[in-house]
């Protein structure tokens, strides 16, 4: 059984994204959230770490756990009933958990927003929504209409988007922040896009969006976002030779 050092496999995720040049949000506390004993024989990728997929990952026979959103998005004390679980069957199981929010959304190679725009065909990719001091997102300029764009993002994410079709039937400048930005509509579009394609907004955002006069496109904030986690531990899986594999547990939201 091939085995790697979590250490290593720690520091080189550190250096790849360089979480200390990022302002996140304070439950984010991106990097190693748990520790093992140290020896890593197979990694498991999900979009959030909780009761269940740590149960699934136990099932997968793993003990690194790679997640955009780690465990402390909720008051982290007391650890007593659910919580006390959670801990214990880590512990218990020897599942290390490594977790990357903005840095993985913004990264140009293995962010969620670099990838799903290769998924919808974007190219010529310029930096877009400036957020918590960097730009998170990525804008195109391009012809598609609405009902073109909303077939490739149905494929991309596996399901069909809700569309806001407060613009054009054609789109041109789109704009592309995965997650949950559409509380931020206003921002985005005084970035200059017709279109906004994010995960998920509030009631709100569709009078807002025909108020703006811009598309928006509700991707799934789960489905917007599986993309990065699946990067990187394809990446770690190919550094360090050991095998991984994709936990889905899709929220719906």
């Amino acid at each position: 059984m091939q085995k790697a050092e979590l250490s290593k496999i720690v520091s080189y995720c550190d250096r790849l994204f360089r979480p200390e040049s990022f302002t996140d949000y304070d439950g984010a506390l991106n990097g190693l959230q748990v520790e093992n004993s140290g020896l890593v024989t197979k990694i498991v990728a999900t979009v959030d770490a909780s009761l269940a997929t740590v149960r699934k990952a136990i099932e997968a026979g793993a003990d690194l756990m790679i997640v955009h959103h780690g465990l402390f998005w909720s008051p982290t004390v007391p650890w007593t009933g659910r919580r006390y679980e959670l801990l214990d069957l880590l512990i218990s199981n020897n599942i290390a958990v490594y977790s990357m929010h903005l840095p993985l959304d913004a990264h140009r190679k293995l962010g969620n927003n670099a990838l799903l725009c290769a998924e919808l065909g974007f190219k010529n990719l310029k930096p877009f929504f400036f957020e918590k001091e960097q730009f998170l997102g990525y804008r195109t300029q391009t012809r598609i209409t609405r009902a073109e764009l909303s077939a490739r993002l149905t494929k991309a994410v596996g399901h069909k988007p809700i569309l806001l079709p407060g613009g054009s039937e054609r789109c041109e400048r789109i704009g592309v922040v995965t997650g949950g930005a559409g509380s931020q509509l206003k921002k985005a579009a005084a970035e200059g896009v017709d279109t906004f394609i994010t995960g998920e907004g509030p009631h709100w955002t569709y009078a807002l969006a025909e108020e703006l006069r811009v598309n928006v496109f509700y991707g799934g904030h789960y489905a917007t976002e599986t993309f990065g986690v699946k990067a990187l531990a394809a990446d770690l899986a190919k550094k360090f030779r050991v095998p991984w594999t994709f936990l889905d547990h899709p929220t719906g939201l």
